[in-house]
């Protein structure tokens, strides 16, 4: 229960028994049936710029946006944002780049928006704040609940892990 560390006991409690009773992948896979069809870097950038372009026109441009199979989520990142800078000249050029963690090629249509969203905002806000989720919000207004939607597709894929783990471990 790594992803829901902040959640109430309650709701984890919930949770530990949809994941009992083998339940919380058919309830992930009811609310979030879509899968996209964004499989390729070429296609990961084109998605962002387009959102990009909807919300965020006056951002700086980005010169990079990959799906990155070094990204772990145990490494607490799904996606990161970074600011490369290099002396060209007599100048200092900055360019910007997003990396989203490779599980998004498989993940329903709305995570891998989340998470899109997410490392969008931060070209505008760099801390997670509350200015910062506002902007998340106005690009993804169910941004919140998809969030935690994805924790529980984060819990589903460990437990999904583990158990494969466990049939295939030597006796």
């Amino acid at each position: 229960m790594n992803y829901l560390r902040g959640y109430s006991a309650d709701l984890q409690a919930q949770v530990l028994a949809l994941v009992a009773q083998d339940k919380l992948g058919a309830l992930l896979a009811q609310r979030h049936p879509e899968p996209h069809e964004v499989r390729t870097d070429r296609a990961l950038y084109d998605y962002t710029q387009a959102l990009k372009s909807r919300f965020l026109r006056s951002a700086e441009p980005l010169a990079k946006v990959v799906y990155d199979p070094k990204l772990k989520v145990i490494q607490h990142a799904l996606g990161t944002h970074t600011t490369i800078s290099r002396v060209q000249g007599g100048k200092l050029k900055a360019k910007r780049e997003i990396r989203v963690a490779s599980l998004f090629r498989d993940a329903p249509a709305a995570f891998l928006k989340m998470i899109v969203v997410h490392e969008l905002a931060h070209l505008k806000e760099r801390e997670h704040d509350k200015a910062f989720y506002a902007l998340c919000c106005h690009m993804e207004p169910d941004y919140h609940q998809l969030e935690f939607d994805l924790r529980l597709y984060l819990t589903h894929l460990d437990q999904v892990a583990t158990a494969a783990t466990a049939v295939t471990a030597p006796a």
